[in-house]
């Protein structure tokens, strides 16, 4: 088995199956991949929290795309996680027009000290764990002309798994010769839902294994992950009511913002901003028609 290395300087923004791939590798190989910052580094530690909006055509630098022997349409490629790494700056954004909830329409950055590894101050003595991942790995999709990272699809891209971390394996439907797997959009620390539309953005690396299923035809992405320890004091939760599943996401949503700001004086913005980065959305109910119930799940241990 062999490992090779992806550096920053190599990257492109749009999925194609027309790219050249930058590595070559074999089934049983692993790649290192040193990830760039999802805006490009159009966010530093200098950046006034009133930040203008950013320019789209730099958002989501994806690192690859690596060419895998023998994969073929058809077949599953599959990626073990085997470590990701933060770097020691994040950033977390609230773009009016953008996220779940549409009263926010003033923009808003909070900066996030993550030289700890183990997890990151917030505002009221509040404390995020850390757990790095990369919010896309895709392949190319099948169908020719270049395609826009944010959206996910069969070919996996900016899925925003927050259990993908080290140790989790991804499956994912080969569409085009080779693969062409790429990755990006690290986090350090993501809730179900990344209801603010950002995470714990960061730059940072990881580290994956390659291997080829033949003849699977598989038709969407699959994963497996050990998942995570659940709280020792267990979790604060508010619902949303409502005969669609988004409007019962935003009420559940709002709810938790409610709670943040009364029992622990948080600004609004910033308690939307906890919810993206550590509240996870559950659905409750999808059978009790007409109504459905999403939960906004918070863990007490990020409080002092």
């Amino acid at each position: 088995m062999g490992n090779q290395r992806i550096g920053r300087e190599s990257f492109h923004y749009l999925w194609s199956r027309e790219h050249k791939p930058v590595i070559s590798i074999e089934p049983g190989d692993d790649v290192s991949f040193d990830i760039n910052d999802v805006s490009s580094w159009q966010v530093t530690k200098d950046t006034p929290p009133e930040r203008p909006g950013f320019d789209p055509s730099k958002l989501y630098p994806l690192s690859g795309p690596v060419y895998v022997v023998g994969a073929a349409p058809g077949d599953t490629l599959v990626v073990d996680v085997l470590e990701v790494a933060s770097g020691d700056f994040g950033w977390s954004a609230i773009i009016p027009g953008e996220g779940l909830l549409e009263e926010f329409q003033r923009p808003y950055l909070y900066k996030w000290d993550l030289g700890r590894k183990d997890f990151a101050p917030f505002e009221k003595g509040i404390r995020i764990p850390l757990r790095p991942f990369c919010g896309v790995m895709g392949v190319a999709p099948g169908e020719p002309g270049g395609h826009a990272v944010m959206p996910p699809g069969r070919h996996g891209g900016n899925l925003d798994i927050k259990h993908l971390t080290a140790g989790s394996r991804l499956e994912l439907p080969v569409m085009v010769e080779g693969a062409l797997f790429s990755t990006g959009d690290l986090h350090a620390a993501m809730g179900d839902g990344e209801v603010c539309v950002s995470a714990i953005e960061c730059a940072g690396e990881a580290r994956f294994r390659f291997d080829v299923v033949k003849g699977t035809g598989l038709s969407s992405p699959r994963y497996s992950t050990k998942g995570e320890q659940p709280p020792k004091k267990g979790y604060y939760v508010t619902t949303g009511i409502a005969p669609d599943l988004m409007a019962a996401s935003k009420e559940a949503v709002r709810g938790m913002i409610e709670h943040l700001t009364e029992r622990y004086g948080l600004a609004k913005e910033e308690a939307y901003v906890l919810c993206s980065v550590a509240v996870d959305l559950r659905i409750h109910e999808v059978v009790d028609q007409p109504n459905w119930v999403v939960g906004a799940m918070i863990p007490l241990d990020i409080f002092p």
